[in-house]
């Protein structure tokens, strides 16, 4: 039964998914609401845009489900909330999941449900929480028919939080776990060398969406995004390097250039300037 809900994540013609990520404001940091401050503002501009997917929380899930028709972009609910995007790093780091995950989801039409898998360094306590969360899943998500996507981050310190790690051995070593634990699909932040994503996705056996991360150059995400590609990614969720575009819809059909007709990162650079 996951299939049916499957299918509407990946386009039938690539086999791909280009996903948006909108779930920025779940971890109640005000640095990560730039781009998305009119939450439906950006649905509309998004909707327009035609991705596939939008990756929303259970408060914003209703600004897309509430529209009419069937031609919008399909619902990724969101269901945990970590507290380790703060500039400093938490004396103790949690992650917690949303009551009646999946039943939120089946009620508010989803394709899937969405959870973290984090590792950071010095709190152990961090990754046992993931787990248990996605142990929680497992089973109502056999039930509902509901994929479930893991999303394993290898986070790094840094003077202004964490960041992507990118080494590829962690990666795949959480990659793999996320697999055993149940995913269905998994969404895993690049690795430093695209070239090493191949490892990642050979590893998981399972669709992998690359992450985004931060905000950089147009030119290098569609670069970092064609090899991404290359290396056997059935798509990417972007978050910020679409939202805190000046042009998002701009992006998102560069974006599904490169994702859904296989075009060059030259052209789609093209397509995004011109």
């Amino acid at each position: 039964m996951k299939e049916y809900r499957l299918n509407r994540m990946f386009d039938p013609r690539s086999g791909r998914s280009l996903q948006i990520a909108v779930d920025h404001g779940a971890p109640g940091e005000a640095s990560m609401l730039a781009g998305i401050e009119d939450m439906e503002a950006v649905v509309d501009v998004l909707v327009d845009a035609g991705p596939d997917v939008l990756l929303l929380t259970v408060g914003q899930a209703d600004r897309l489900q509430r529209r009419p028709g069937r031609s919008k972009p399909v619902l990724a609910l969101r269901v945990d909330v970590p507290n380790v995007y703060a500039a400093e790093e938490p004396p103790v780091a949690w992650d917690a999941l949303l009551p009646d995950a999946v039943g939120q989801a089946v009620r508010l039409d989803a394709a899937c449900v969405t959870v973290n898998l984090l590792e950071a360094p010095g709190h152990p306590e961090l990754r046992g929480a993931c787990v248990e969360n996605i142990l929680a899943l497992v089973g109502p998500c056999a039930r509902a028919g509901m994929p479930l996507m893991v999303e394993p981050l290898v986070l790094a310190p840094g003077p202004g939080g964490y960041g992507i790690d990118g080494d590829p051995v962690r990666l795949t070593g959480l990659v793999r776990q996320a697999v055993e634990l149940g995913a269905d699909v998994v969404k895993a932040d690049p690795t430093s060398d695209p070239a090493d994503y191949a490892a990642v996705v050979r590893a998981a056996g399972r669709p992998v969406l690359a992450r985004g991360g931060d905000r950089v150059a147009d030119r290098e995400i569609l670069e970092r995004t064609q090899r991404l590609l290359a290396a056997g990614a059935r798509g990417v969720v972007y978050g910020r390097n679409v939202i805190q575009h000046p042009e998002p819809a701009r992006m998102v059909a560069a974006l599904a250039a490169l994702v859904h007709e296989g075009a060059s990162a030259e052209t789609a650079y093209g397509l995004l300037s011109a």
